[in-house]
């Protein structure tokens, strides 16, 4: 892979100050190791190339939408932007994760990663015929890094300046205290905009004009907080890209909105729109038992994927009283009665959440040792001593409720609550117990209730409250909240991300997915370790340990996932031979009535359970 000139390498090295022979992966780079890709390939293993063009997706999306600028705080932005913003490379779902070439033909880093010098492609345009070019570039990432979203904001930061060695190259020379082996895929993955057209367009403002990108598609009809279409450019610069072969075959890609569960499931029995990926447990046992699934029109399948659960829990918001005391949220935890709500209310499907990379390589197990322990063990004044001597177990989870409720209150007594006529109160203060669970999705209003009912056991002062979308958003934005249900999603290579979601930095500043307020110098300093970790091996492990620490804060309640997709589709799609590691990949669809291609497709259930 390393195919650079000795004089190549003395040329950044006298640019960016580096004194090491820089590693070249002209085409891709990896987080860890190399790409899976060589040079040259010819199109993604998961992908059929020979997929024809033509036909519509329609897709759905429960809530509402009131921007079409996804970049910014304000508004709900509608689902899509990947269609139409494209950045520097692209991320490929096979691996944990590796970029390839986009908008950039090439990428260039020394070995210690503190720089990037990508090569912008002379053939890249945005939709207006005006070519991608580094003003552009430098453009996007002044912009961005001031205006844009908070998790943008805070990677783009780490930039110390921007260089241009030639007139398609651009160079971005990191912070040398950040030491974040990351950060060159980082700025791979930004949405670069066109400069002249937000010249004359404000960037921080929602909007129902399409804005100018250079993806495969382009906006065609919006019909604000209902639906948005995309037309598939026939001209798109990018169409023959390998990293790009077999994908985006539909002519138009359509998002229907609706604002209830019940709702959008009639819509698909009745054939609105294409493909449900069903997440309620109820539906998948009870509601697919119309015409088109009986005579084999809509397929049901259950397809296992290779990517972490996942966090999904109720999260205390530490920045409120009484939930600064990890002993307080540790024994409002006993009051989660999995076995009860998953038997009950989950029809048994689901298996309880321990780990917030559960189904991965990345989840803590057992008690830290050998290269884990040595990750934690600077830590140690830092953390309670749990972390070293127990083996997390999710409160809650034992089957008896009686006994962990009683648990709960031998623990709430500790730390200073007692019970008086009934209502669970601070001993020092005299002040009940009384909090909110914010809801923005009624599926989730059981499983709260549940909650809700076995803590009024305990002597709290409990509601349950459902709102519309845009003022859960504000809320959450605001940390208006005392305590949600929330998921946070991870990879199989997380990095900065990170700190958007634990970070201290984060906690104080609106707009992060820190909803918890994690405030913690171990996490923090596990955060920058894994972000500069060189083998996979030393990554692994330190990812490990962010995870225990995490779970012994105490700062969410755990709930439940599955290790596979439920997906329900109308049968009238093409899909690859292949299904990639992080699970299906619509794009590479497409329609069958079309004429037959001459690659590899893949037959009914194939990989996955079909009914």
């Amino acid at each position: 892979m390393i195919r650079r000139t000795l004089a190549a390498s003395v040329f950044l090295a006298a640019h960016v100050g580096l004194a090491t022979l820089a590693e070249a992966q002209d085409h891709g780079i990896a987080m860890h190791g190399a790409p899976k890709y060589d040079a040259g390939f010819d199109h993604l293993d998961y992908v059929n190339p020979d997929a024809p063009k033509g036909g519509t997706i329609r897709l759905a999306v429960q809530g509402t939408f009131s921007s079409l600028n996804p970049f910014i705080i304000k508004g709900v932005p509608a689902r899509g932007r990947q269609l139409t913003f494209e950045s520097l490379m692209k991320r490929t779902w096979d691996e944990p994760f590796s970029l390839y070439g986009l908008l950039a033909e090439s990428i260039e880093v020394p070995e210690d990663r503190s720089s990037a010098l990508f090569v912008l492609r002379p053939e890249a345009k945005f939709h207006d015929g005006s070519p991608v070019t580094v003003d552009d570039v430098v453009f996007s990432w002044h912009t961005l890094q001031d205006l844009g979203r908070p998790n943008l904001q805070l990677y783009y930061r780490q930039v110390e300046r921007v260089e241009q060695p030639g007139p398609r190259s651009v160079r971005f020379v990191f912070d040398a205290m950040s030491r974040d082996r990351e950060l060159p895929l980082i700025i791979g993955l930004m949405p670069i905009l066109s400069k002249s057209y937000y010249l004359t367009v404000p960037f921080d403002e929602t909007t129902m004009v399409p804005p100018l990108g250079s993806g495969p598609y382009r906006v065609e009809t919006v019909d604000p907080g209902r639906s948005v279409s995309y037309r598939r450019d026939p001209d798109y610069w990018g169409r023959h890209l390998p990293v790009n072969r077999g994908q985006h075959n539909f002519d138009r890609v359509r998002y229907d909105y609706y604002r209830d569960g019940n709702t959008m499931m009639e819509a698909f029995s009745a054939g609105e729109y294409d493909v449900r990926f069903e997440t309620s447990e109820k539906r998948w046992a009870t509601a697919y038992e119309f015409p088109a699934v009986r005579d084999g029109r809509v397929k049901l399948e259950d397809q296992p994927h290779g990517r972490p659960s996942g966090m999904f829990a109720f999260v205390f918001n530490s920045r409120r009283a009484p939930f600064q005391s990890p002993d307080v949220r540790h024994a409002l935890a006993h009051a989660f009665d999995f076995g009860w709500v998953n038997e009950t209310l989950l029809y048994g499907a689901y298996v309880r959440t321990q780990s917030v990379f559960a189904n991965s390589v990345l989840a803590s197990r057992g008690l830290p040792d050998g290269d884990e322990l040595a990750v934690l063990e600077p830590f140690q004044d830092l953390l309670p001593g749990e972390v070293f001597e127990q083996a997390y177990r999710p409160a809650g989870g034992t089957g008896d409720v009686r006994a962990d409720l009683k648990a709960a209150l031998r623990m709430l007594s500790e730390a200073g609550w007692v019970v008086r006529d009934g209502v669970l109160t601070q001993a020092g203060t005299g002040r009940p117990l009384t909090f909110e669970i914010l809801l923005v999705d009624p599926r989730n209003e059981k499983i709260a209730l549940a909650f809700a009912r076995n803590l009024e056991r305990l002597g709290a002062d409990v509601t349950v409250r459902t709102v519309d979308t845009p003022q859960y958003q504000y809320r959450l934005n605001t940390y208006d909240f005392d305590v949600i249900m929330y998921r946070w999603g991870v990879s199989l290579s997380p990095g900065n991300e990170q700190a958007y979601y634990w970070g201290s930095n984060a906690a104080a500043q609106e707009g992060t997915r820190n909803y918890a307020g994690v405030r913690n110098a171990a996490v923090d300093a596990l955060i920058e370790r894994m972000t500069r970790e060189r083998e996979r091996d030393a990554f692994v492990n330190t990812v490990r340990a962010l995870d225990r620490v995490l779970l012994w804060g105490h700062h969410f309640v755990p709930l439940f996932h599955l290790n596979e997709d439920r997906v329900a589709r109308w049968d009238r799609f093409g899909r690859p031979a292949v299904t990639p590691l992080y699970g299906i990949v619509t794009e590479t669809w497409w329609d069958r009535d079309l004429t037959a291609p001459v690659g590899p497709t893949r037959s009914d259930g194939a990989g996955s359970a079909t009914r």
